[in-house]
């Protein structure tokens, strides 16, 4: 007989004496892809890192470049520093009663270097936005007055009021209209710039030449 044709027997044997726990199994499920539980770029995750940061928003005055912030179709404010990711808190540095004179001579260093000349006493003067929680020892009022007086220009406080509370599209009405066509427009911490944009509004119903400043602005 041919030996090629004779039959072979194959055994197979298999181990099944082996660890297959759960971890030794590939996972072959497909994703799930419900746009509504979907977080692609992690907004939902980032939601609660991204409250901590605004709740503790923090300077170390460590830049002191000038910055310009461009919002609403064009409108500039110059600002001095941004935000870091370490340093004091907006709250403590608002609550230091020794940072008014440590801003002001800074911010009024600032104002100075860019005005140059043009920055005449018997035509400028400097105001700030309204003021909203705190009426009494306001940071963003104190800086701008002393400011003005190293600047040797006149401070006129209570420019304008808020109709309301809104921080976004918020209405403000003249209160103490300033005799100076001029006007430095000051502000300690800028994020949108809808304050300051709110407070241009209404200095262009009166025609009033303003240069936009603020301290800090408050995003990295």
């Amino acid at each position: 007989m041919n030996r090629r044709s004779q039959p072979r027997e194959c055994l197979m044997s298999l181990d099944v004496s082996g660890d297959f726990s759960p971890r030794d199994i590939r996972d072959f499920s497909v994703p799930d892809l419900n746009p509504d539980r979907l977080d692609i770029f992690a907004r939902r995750a980032r939601k609660p890192w991204l409250a901590c940061q605004s709740d503790a928003a923090r300077c170390d005055f460590a830049d002191g470049k000038a910055h310009i912030a461009l919002r609403n179709g064009g409108f500039r404010t110059l600002t001095l520093w941004r935000k870091s990711q370490h340093g004091r808190t907006l709250l403590e540095i608002k609550e230091d009663p020794k940072m008014i004179p440590f801003v002001a001579h800074k911010m009024a260093e600032f104002i100075s270097s860019v005005m140059g000349s043009r920055l005449d006493p018997e035509t400028f003067a400097i105001i700030t936005t309204p003021k909203r929680r705190h009426k009494v020892n306001n940071f963003a009022s104190l800086c701008a007055e002393y400011i003005g007086k190293l600047l040797g220009i006149p401070f006129y406080e209570d420019v304008a009021v808020a109709r309301s509370h809104l921080r976004v599209n918020a209405v403000f009405e003249f209160n103490n209209i300033p005799s100076h066509r001029n006007l430095i427009v000051f502000d300690d911490f800028v994020t949108s710039g809808q304050t300051l944009f709110s407070m241009k509004k209404l200095l262009d119903t009166k025609n009033f030449n303003c240069i936009y400043f603020a301290a800090v602005h408050n995003k990295i």
